[in-house]
């Protein structure tokens, strides 16, 4: 057999997947590294819970990917400082490239006074809870009757589809900076909520800044038409915008908890083409139970790669409008460098921008770059290359950590098929490892 190329990949979501299956059609053997024990990231995690199209359909094409022989999967492995494995291990060990495609893991805040108040929570926190992904599933959240989403992209959606509509939560107030018309989510998105929409107090809420609307050239009757339906919410639910308005405070109540929030009221301002919100020093208050950012993510910090503004640095090249591979190489501003053998993408490359399509499409990009720079090394003997993967199994036996195999993921994969047929539905998932690694260690215990 002729040399082949091992390469790692960290993250199993749907760029490192997607990324693993144009490694292996280039012929290198996959290391797929996965902090999760279940494959699939975002698209397992993060699509809303009920669309069981889309998320079968994605499962399915994974599983191919997986299926290849060429692939080793470890999960249940976080990689980073003080974690499972280190970027530093695995370069010991001598991989022929290191890609990270592990998403955005790190929490964006905003830095204000009391957003670490129990009932203020990220968006992603809550999603992940939702979607049953450990340790997130476990954890309690205090949402009350009154909530605040902070952003108005397709995960206020998601997170208001949850509060409306499995919550039954009585008044959920969407926070934006700027206008209707900036709105980042997409229609056929809302419509799942829009039944919800407190059409009275939208008009009132448009009416309130007119005058801002109109002196940035917005037509606001045309806005109002789009955006003020002739529907009533039910009697005891409501979905309300706040529009020109940025949070500055998380306010307490006396018991520490999350009791309202302060903002300060946004004129819209056309600089260069673009509306940007500026502040008039002008604030107000609304009482609340919880606030939840929807504001996007950042990368994880821990996982040892130059770092800055919430983003792994790579490289400043100029990539003149298209995709370039200085793009897709960790950057080391002092040593004026890129990090030899070692590639970001998806999320990890560029934080919450899209999901599985884009995640996907840039996997794909960054795979050619990637297998271009392979092409030019020398690759090793299918011996060398168990050698390696047995090394850092070695390496996690060595530091406790229960990984998982394919095999294994396929034994708890069938388990949960046969509890959702018991229980008459689509999917079940359990909410906790522990749960998760008695079943695939049952099958062992037997045998043994």
């Amino acid at each position: 057999m002729s040399k082949q190329h091992l390469v790692a990949v960290i993250g199993a979501g749907p760029a490192g997947i997607y990324g693993t299956r144009k490694l292996t059609e280039a012929g290198h053997r996959v290391l797929l590294i996965n902090r999760d024990i279940k494959p699939g990231g975002l698209a397992e995690y993060g699509i809303f819970l009920d669309k069981e199209k889309m998320k079968t359909g994605l499962r399915k094409q994974f599983q191919r990917i997986l299926a290849d022989g060429k692939v080793s999967y470890l999960g249940h492995v976080t990689v980073g400082e003080g974690k499972s494995l280190t970027l530093k291990d695995l370069q010991e060990i001598g991989f022929s490239a290191i890609v990270v495609s592990a998403g955005a893991q790190g929490t964006k805040k905003l830095g204000l006074p009391g957003e670490d108040l129990i009932g203020v929570y990220h968006a992603k926190d809550v999603v992940y809870h939702y979607n049953k992904l450990p340790p997130f599933s476990q954890r309690h959240f205090e949402i009350g009757t009154r909530v605040a989403i902070i952003g108005m992209g397709n995960v206020m959606v998601d997170v208001a589809n949850w509060l409306l509509n499995y919550m039954n939560s009585a008044e959920v107030t969407v926070v934006a900076r700027r206008g209707p018309k900036e709105k980042a989510y997409d229609d056929s998105e809302f419509e799942v909520v829009e039944k919800y929409l407190d059409n009275d107090d939208m008009r009132k809420e448009i009416e309130r800044i007119r005058p801002n609307l109109e002196a940035a050239g917005q037509n606001v009757d045309e806005l109002i038409q789009k955006f003020v339906k002739s529907s009533t919410p039910p009697p005891n639910q409501k979905l309300r915008f706040r529009y020109l308005c940025s949070p500055t405070k998380v306010l307490a109540g006396n018991d520490g908890k999350t009791a309202g929030l302060e903002v300060e009221l946004n004129e819209l301002i056309v600089e260069k083409g673009r509306t940007v919100a500026k502040g008039t020093g002008q604030h107000t208050q609304f009482p609340l139970d919880c606030v939840i950012y929807a504001i996007g993510d950042e990368v994880d910090s821990s996982l040892g790669l130059p770092f800055s503004r919430g983003a792994f640095v790579t490289s400043p090249a100029e990539a003149s409008g298209n995709p370039h591979p200085a793009q897709y190489r960790p950057y080391d501003p002092a040593a004026k460098q890129a990090l030899e053998g070692i590639y970001v993408m998806g999320w990890s490359r560029n934080a919450s921008v899209g999901l599985v399509g884009i995640a996907k499409k840039d996997a794909e990009q960054g795979t050619k770059f990637i297998n271009a720079d392979l092409a030019a090394k020398e690759g090793f003997e299918p011996a060398v290359i168990e050698q390696k993967i047995e090394a850092v199994m070695d390496k996690l036996e060595e530091n406790n950590v229960a990984f998982v195999t394919k095999d294994d993921v396929a034994v708890l994969e069938a388990k949960e098929r046969e509890e959702a047929k018991k229980r008459n539905t689509w999917e079940h998932k359990y909410a906790s490892d522990d749960e998760m690694l008695n079943i695939i260690s049952a099958p062992k215990a037997a045998a043994s």
